[in-house]
């Protein structure tokens, strides 16, 4: 891995990502909700996150979680701005990630050293984020730009490359498994893991079994995956 690709995603940050096969996509509207609802997918073994920047208290609860539930893996979300970049920094994620990609956003993210992925959902943004150095890409909106199809021939001229990709968009238990067994895929995004409403109407037990049931499939996965095939 090059320099500027070991600034846009240190390697033990892909390993983490790789290994947590689910990331939990969040919007909290109340600061109250952060600690439960982060105890919640620690307690159905999602461990890692993108809190969105879509609400007045986002920054306030991501650092919330940052002290309070060390165990989590702080990504924080819709980054689209380069205050939003420096707000992210200080409260200590570990990563960031763009529906996007803006060169704007990726070069000041790499000057505050924040590991980053840009959102894509074309050749030319694939190349964009190359060149700025990106290897972990966010696959936005993956369902209505063509799904698991649409990106396997997006990216084949680029897969020598070894770029991984977080499809996040329509992705669901229904479809979660064609996702995973991709070796495009490093993790999927989950919005309907804590949708809204459930962190709203303080749903924790709901959203546990939710991050049971995906955490559940996504290690069965990587287990098979690891187990050697003979011919």
């Amino acid at each position: 891995m090059d320099p500027i690709s070991q600034r846009a995603m240190p390697s033990d940050l892909i390993k983490k990502i790789n290994e947590a096969g689910v990331i939990a996509v969040l919007i909290i509207h109340k600061l109250k909700h952060a600690l439960p609802l982060a105890k919640a997918l620690l307690k159905g073994g999602v461990n890692t996150i993108e809190l969105t920047l879509r609400t007045a208290v986002a920054i306030d609860a991501a650092r919330l979680i940052k002290q309070e539930v060390p165990e989590i893996t702080l990504g924080v979300g819709t980054v689209i701005t380069t205050d939003q970049v420096k707000a992210v920094v200080e409260v200590g994620a570990d990563f960031a990630v763009a529906p996007g990609c803006n060169p704007r956003i990726i070069w000041e993210a790499q000057k505050q050293n924040l590991p980053f992925s840009p959102g894509i959902m074309t050749p030319t943004d694939i190349e964009i984020a190359l060149e700025l150095g990106c290897r972990i890409l966010k696959f936005f909106p993956a369902q209505t730009a063509g799904g698991l199809a649409h990106l396997q021939s997006m990216a084949a001229p680029y897969q020598h490359l070894g770029i991984k990709f977080i499809p996040l968009g329509g992705v669901n238990m229904q479809n979660a498994r064609t996702y995973l067994e991709s070796p495009l895929i490093t993790a999927i995004g989950g919005s309907w893991i804590a949708r809204p409403s459930l962190i709203q109407s303080e749903s924790w037990e709901e959203i546990a079994k939710n991050a049971a049931e995906i955490s559940t499939l996504s290690k069965e996965i990587a287990v098979f995956q690891r187990v050697p095939k003979h011919g």
